[in-house]
């Protein structure tokens, strides 16, 4: 399925496909699998993390927590998954590393470790590949700074490589965040148990609460406090210990998306995926391709144990559907950042017109997200239109297979690669080996499910 184009570089080719069948299973999900890796470094003792996704994130997360002195064992288990096993001197035996602290393609693992590093007495920087130095870390900067940490940035602090000078005790604060972002908030909640008092992040829409639930899994109180304008504020006490537990990962639902879609809009379809982690706060995709008339199926696994953190296991079930557009504003897309690329796909199969708003912080991420899923999808026939960070998209026209790129972005990689299941002809999906960085296996599963 790869191949070349002109310019020399690498492309993956997929052709339309008469049906869809088949049956899946998830990376670990990436969010959980971060978060689960950085508190077992803050734990004292062993902890065991089963199911952990193996994309080349997640490896980032885990080399970091072995450079700052925890023993970390990977244990791989299909290709998709992997166990860690990891033994930490918890916080206050973690050490200085010898080196940079690669960061790879990992926005998650640079922003949450930098709320690490600020707590720490030690000083440490994080870098990472072209694409990362080009995300903004001010938003991370100014609220660890006024708890006490000294942190330095290129471009007036605004770019990585990211140097942390932590200190201990830091200062407990009560934050509101300027742009809802689960990371931001990770980054100061970590922080804040090392800091002396209380520390309260504040946020005008409820973001993932990953962070939050494996807290209190290992013994860590967390407030929530949720307010009639839909604000909600986390408050965590500072010089609690963290606790090693043993946890399972549930499968990824951004992972999920991708088939999600490629169900709805085929019209020969038939996808399960199985043991699909629902957390509330990112079940958007589900709700938002639900609200245009996706036909999925979901059968919660109430009779198995769930993933020893509190999150809802599910089952998913999609089948080719009719589906019809949607408004979506800014706390819609917020709640559904990441699978923002996969809806717009969504969109052009939909009737009517999906109008996306608000959606700047796409801007930021892997790559310019809007600019490049409008280019990609315009490549194949889509009607995409782009006003400032706003989203218009008509829905009804054939897409036809063409060049896209992906931007080294691995959620273009995968948007492009599913419309070309239903693009007449051939779809070239370029830099697709961005995918991994989230899901190894993916070209895979889909020949496996168009077969």
């Amino acid at each position: 399925m790869s191949a070349h184009i002109a310019s020399g570089g690498p492309v993956a080719l997929v052709r339309s496909s008469a049906r869809l069948r088949g049956e899946l299973r998830l990376p670990g999900d990436k969010s959980i699998s971060h978060r689960a890796l950085i508190l077992a470094a803050l734990a004292d003792g062993e902890s065991r993390i089963a199911g952990a996704g193996d994309g080349a994130d997640v490896r980032s997360t885990a080399g970091i927590v072995a450079a700052l002195g925890a023993t970390v064992e990977r244990l791989p288990r299909d290709g998709r998954t992997v166990d860690y096993r990891v033994v930490s001197p918890g916080a206050d035996g973690l050490r200085e590393p010898g080196t940079t602290l690669d960061c790879g393609n990992s926005g998650t693992t640079l922003r949450l470790m930098s709320g690490v590093l600020a707590g720490l007495p030690l000083t440490a920087t994080l870098d990472g590949d072209d694409s990362l130095r080009r995300r903004p870390v001010a938003r991370i900067i100014e609220p660890l700074r006024s708890m006490g940490a000294a942190l330095q940035a290129r471009r007036n602090d605004s770019l990585p490589p990211l140097t942390v000078i932590g200190r201990t005790p830091l200062r407990a604060i009560d934050y509101t965040t300027p742009v809802p972002s689960a990371q931001v908030k990770s980054a100061i909640l970590l922080a804040g148990l090392r800091a002396e008092g209380q520390t309260t992040v504040r946020e005008s829409v409820a973001t993932r609460d990953h962070t939050e639930r494996m807290l209190r899994a290992r013994g860590v109180p967390v407030e929530r406090r949720d307010s009639p304008d839909g604000s909600v504020s986390w408050t965590v006490q500072g010089g609690v210990a963290v606790h090693a537990i043993a946890e399972r990962v549930p499968g990824d639902v951004s992972a999920a998306a991708f088939w999600l879609v490629a169900g709805a809009i085929h019209p020969d379809a038939e996808l399960v995926l199985r043991d699909v982690g629902l957390n509330p706060t990112r079940r958007a995709v589900i709700d938002i391709l639900s609200s245009m008339g996706a036909d999925i199926e979901v059968r919660l696994l109430a009779d198995r144990p769930d993933d020893g953190i509190g999150e809802p296991l599910a089952d998913l079930v999609v089948r080719s559907s009719r589906l019809r557009a949607v408004e979506l504003g800014p706390g819609e897309v917020a709640a559904a950042i990441d699978e923002i690329p996969v809806l717009c796909l969504a969109a052009t199969a939909a009737t009517g017109t999906t109008v996306i708003r608000g959606a700047g912080e796409l801007r930021h991420k892997e790559s310019d997200r809007i600019a490049g899923t409008a280019a990609g999808l315009r490549a194949l026939g889509a009607r995409i239109d782009v006003d400032g960070d706003d989203l218009r998209i008509d829905g009804g026209s054939p897409l036809r297979g063409d060049v896209t790129d992906s931007l080294d972005d691995h959620r273009l990689a995968m948007t492009f690669a599913i419309a070309g299941l239903i693009a007449a002809g051939e779809t070239a999906i370029g830099r697709p080996a961005s995918a991994g960085i989230s899901y190894p296996g993916f070209f895979d599963d889909l020949e496996r499910v168009r077969a």
